[in-house]
């Protein structure tokens, strides 16, 4: 008996595939799912094979297909105070708790369990599933993927749906992004004496004074046409985290953060990487000219272009005929979306559940969304079918 949506999201959340770790054991549960029902899937690994996505063709070999595409990691639940345990799926409620049940195990389950469906009603139109790893970190597992389908053969889709929580709202627009991890490499000397070395601490301080200043000036800008529906309407900003120095009364000899950039369609995401490697060898230079030794190295580890609402769109025509949703929708959030779009894929973001609930503890999904991620589900297969 064919596993239901449910138990799949069961079986999905209970492997702990936090980014930081391998995702193997839940790409061979899939891959195994998929051999039951005679479809083959092919793997992509990353560079030392610890982590795959994976991608499947379900219907005849021909072009014009959807792709429902979905990723496999989910967020750390450290230091987060659960009631449930976040790697078993708890229903109370009216809601289903676990880690990856809004993001975004509810919607990969949604999306396997469409294949004894499609395999029933017999597809004239062809659906492929798609599940990446490391989304989280910078959605740097999709673009591979998408490249391998593309060079090996998959027949071609005209249509990309990302399944990320919308509340099964049409989205035709995300942000896309950049992120840098900086390492400010400083001299130490004694602090009485400062003027002889170079903190690490205090030059950071400076690139992360520039971002504050670029935020305020962003936001008294006139956004663009594109740029007007997000919230906020600017391209931003942002450090999250800092470490570095050895004592108090010591210059910094290192310090390390993450940079990154959240761009507006409409920005030129090159223009801003010019703007900030301009500063970044402005403030190199001024530590330089104390100690050669010192210096920054910024190393990119992600670059994630922005969805584009699209004119006619087949993605957008799908969706808004499978929901009934006419809404104007755009995230601040990036995702595959772009990566596809990128390539020449129509694409929009849909999918069950809402994103404020996305990284949280007792994160969870509603009964009800899910159960519109079904018929969702349902009405595409019919539309493939038909």
């Amino acid at each position: 008996m064919p596993l239901t949506a449910r138990d799949l999201m069961d079986r999905l959340v209970a492997f702990p595939t936090v980014s930081r770790d391998s995702n193997l054991d839940l790409i061979d549960f899939v891959e195994n799912y998929l051999d039951g029902f005679g479809v083959a899937s092919v793997r992509v690994p990353n560079e030392d094979g610890t982590k795959a996505a994976l991608y499947a063709h379900i219907g005849p070999e021909i072009d014009g297909g959807v792709v429902l595409s979905g990723h496999t990691d989910v967020v750390p639940v450290d230091g987060q105070a659960w009631d449930t345990d976040p790697f078993t799926v708890t229903e109370k409620n009216g809601k289903y708790f676990g880690r990856g049940t809004c993001d975004m195990k509810g919607f990969d389950a949604l999306a396997l369990s469409a294949v004894p469906l499609a395999l029933e009603r017999g597809l004239k139109r062809p659906l492929q599933i798609a599940l990446s790893y490391d989304e989280e970190v910078g959605c740097v597992g999709a673009p591979p993927m998408i490249d391998h389908m593309v060079a090996h053969g998959m027949p071609r889709a005209d249509t990309v749906l990302v399944g990320e929580p919308s509340m099964m709202k049409v989205v035709t627009g995300h942000k896309g992004g950049m992120g840098f991890e900086m390492h400010f490499q400083g001299f130490e000397v004694h602090s009485s004496i400062a003027y002889q070395g170079v903190s690490a601490i205090m030059m950071a301080a400076k690139l992360i004074d520039w971002a504050n200043q670029v935020n305020a000036e962003n936001a008294q800008t006139t956004p663009n046409d594109l740029a007007a529906p997000f919230d906020p309407p600017y391209t931003t900003l942002h450090i999250g985290q800092i470490s570095g120095g050895t004592a108090h009364n010591i210059t910094a000899k290192d310090c390390h953060f993450g940079f990154d950039f959240r761009v507006v369609p409409g920005d030129d995401i090159a223009a801003w990487q010019a703007r900030f490697d301009a500063k970044i060898a402005e403030l190199d230079a001024e530590m330089k000219a104390v100690r050669p030794e010192a210096g920054i190295t910024a190393t990119q580890y992600f670059g994630l272009p922005g969805l584009v609402p699209e004119t006619a769109g087949s993605a957008e025509e799908l969706a808004r005929r499978l929901t009934g949703d006419n809404s104007n929708n755009v995230v601040s959030y990036g995702t595959e979306a772009g990566q596809f779009q990128e390539r020449g894929y129509s694409a929009v973001v849909c999918g069950p559940g809402d994103i404020a609930q996305a990284h949280q503890p007792n994160e969870f999904i509603t009964v009800d969304q899910f159960q519109q991620g079904e018929a969702f589900i349902a009405k595409l297969v019919d539309t493939l079918a038909s």
